[in-house]
């Protein structure tokens, strides 16, 4: 049956069902409160227990099993993940460039549901805004006292360019496409198809009627690991940010058990946002969280040499430019530390997001062409997180090698990056007051994380319906607190980022045959010329 077909066979919805695999028209709820008729909840689900049950009972063997794992991953697959963070970055440019890139989402007649400022802050917020708060200073000083490319012998404002370079390099553009590719299949085959709004619709022109089989809970499952064990990371490094600066400022005790009180407060504060929902919690959140981040990022820039700043924004984007061949190039590597412990680790860690991000970003993003979809997905978080990168990492630079101020530096080479932000903040006025806005953003970003991550998660167990039973919800939520809990007592951030990368490389596979899927739909769309639109607003 093709997709015309089903569609025919009732109006299109988005989030419907059309098989009888998923029992349309009826709910399976179980004593429990949950609908565990779909085979993904429950695969998903006891995986997940045996899993959380494991790493709790043997964390010993789990650590040194995890972080074998982390290395044997990131020195054997390096080329593979650089190899696909290309093409997705390659196949959205050529989606914006080509005639498919008129093709509108939701028809010729949809219009955005969400002001852009609203869709901007709420992709940001629910992505992985945890990152510039951990990421912001610690990065470009990373790459400033050990430089990548093996380019010890430069200095000054050469050694700063590239470090910036390498920075912006993980943080724009590249991983805004992996987000926007897997957002508009969604997006696209959800809303112009009428298919379920699983990760599993988006391969339906190379799997046909399959996806409503076993090759289709597949692809739902690891979609559902990928997410779980990549939002399992960006909460590790929130726990370990805040716990860093709770220490920092008022002297409470770091360690395991603070991370773990830590994630279970926030788990309180997620669960509320969860029950709420997507505009009265997320999106509420999310703008006030992007205001606060704002401020802040307005008040060290306006503290610091600004004029400075603003002008090095221009030769820092035009060195990623210079640098970007070599940066995305795997042929010929030496500088192992950078590429391994850093590009591949990221590289898989926006892979495991892309399932969750792109599922959020295909729920809000009704109504714009495919040209408009990708253009604001990559350029707009991208411009963001180059500005945040630019104003906190040249200035902490500029502290470093120009003011003699040695602590940033110190807390790096002392593997205490968590500090690394309060540190630096430290060498500003009102300290106190921007201290505690950086843990509240820090926690404010996680619970955005947390909820929005769990709706998602209860979204592709429930084969895309959009209201599911509360208790779903608040299982997939305090699941994924316990997943958490585990891997930090299972060997801590070294546990969380193997799993990230494990369950990354699989689901970088099924945005491989995206790629095709998606330009086989837009084309197949194109020639009958039903969504696209003679002028784009």
């Amino acid at each position: 049956m093709s997709i015309d077909e089903l569609k025919a066979q009732q109006p299109p919805a988005p989030g419907s069902l059309y098989s009888s695999d998923y029992v349309v028209g009826q709910d399976n709820i179980s004593p429990i409160g949950l609908d565990i008729h779909n085979p993904v909840f429950l695969i998903s689900s006891f995986t997940i227990v045996a899993f959380v049950l494991f790493t709790l009972s043997q964390p010993d063997l789990a650590a040194v099993y995890f972080n074998d794992l982390r290395i044997w991953l990131t020195t054997t697959l390096d080329w593979f993940f650089m190899g696909a963070m290309n093409s997705y970055l390659l196949f959205c440019v050529f989606l914006v460039l080509s005639p498919l890139g008129r093709i509108r989402i939701g028809g010729p007649t949809a219009r955005p549901r969400y002001h852009f400022v609203s869709w901007v802050c709420m992709l940001f917020a629910a992505g992985i805004g945890i990152g510039i708060m951990f990421y912001g200073v610690l990065e470009p000083m990373n790459h400033a006292l050990v430089p990548p490319l093996n380019a010890e012998s430069i200095d000054g404002q050469a050694l700063r360019e590239l470090a910036m370079a390498a920075t912006i390099y993980h943080w724009a553009f590249h991983p805004w496409a992996g987000y926007a590719l897997v957002g508009l299949s969604l997006a696209f085959f959800s809303y112009n198809k009428g298919l379920p709004l699983v990760v599993r619709s988006a391969l339906y022109p190379l799997l046909g009627e399959r996806i409503w089989g076993w090759p289709g809970h597949i692809v739902d499952v690891v979609a559902v690991f990928a997410t779980l064990f990549g939002l399992a990371t960006s909460l590790g490094y929130g726990a370990e940010q805040a716990a860093g600066g709770l220490n920092y400022l008022f002297d409470v005790p770091t360690g395991t058990g603070t991370n773990i009180v830590l994630v279970m407060v926030i788990t309180g504060m997620a669960l509320t946002s969860v029950l709420k929902g997507l505009d009265g919690g997320i999106k509420r959140l999310s703008e006030w969280n992007m205001a606060v981040a704002a401020c802040l990022g307005l008040f060290v820039l306006f503290s610091g040499p600004t004029i400075e700043v603003m002008k090095q924004f221009f030769n820092y984007s035009a060195a990623y430019i210079s640098y970007l061949p070599e940066l995305s190039s795997w042929s010929g590597r030496t500088d192992f530390y950078y590429m391994h412990n850093w590009t591949t680790f990221y590289w898989a860690w926006w892979i495991a997001f892309s399932p969750f991000v792109g599922m959020f970003i295909a729920r809000i993003s009704t109504g714009r062409t495919v040209r408009q979809f990708v253009l604001a997905t990559i350029l707009a978080p991208s411009i963001i997180f180059m500005l945040w990168m630019t104003t906190f990492g040249h200035i902490a630079m500029d502290q470093y090698f120009d003011q003699g101020i040695v602590d940033i530096a110190d807390s790096v080479r002392n593997f205490k990056p968590e500090l690394t932000l309060f540190v630096f903040l430290g060498q500003f006025d009102y300290t106190l007051i921007t201290s505690i806005m950086g843990i509240i953003l820090v926690i404010v970003f996680f619970v955005t994380s947390m909820d929005s991550g769990s709706l998602i998660v209860d979204t592709m167990t429930a084969g895309g319906k959009i209201n599911t039973p509360v208790a779903q919800r608040i299982f997939w939520c305090v699941a994924l607190a316990l997943i958490g809990i585990a891997l930090l007592l299972g060997g801590g951030l070294s546990s969380i980022q193997a799993l990230a990368l494990a369950t990354a490389f699989p689901f970088s596979l099924i945005m491989l045959l995206m790629m095709i899927s998606l330009f086989l739909g837009l084309r197949s769309e194109h020639l009958q010329g039903a969504s696209t639109v003679d002028k784009e607003p």
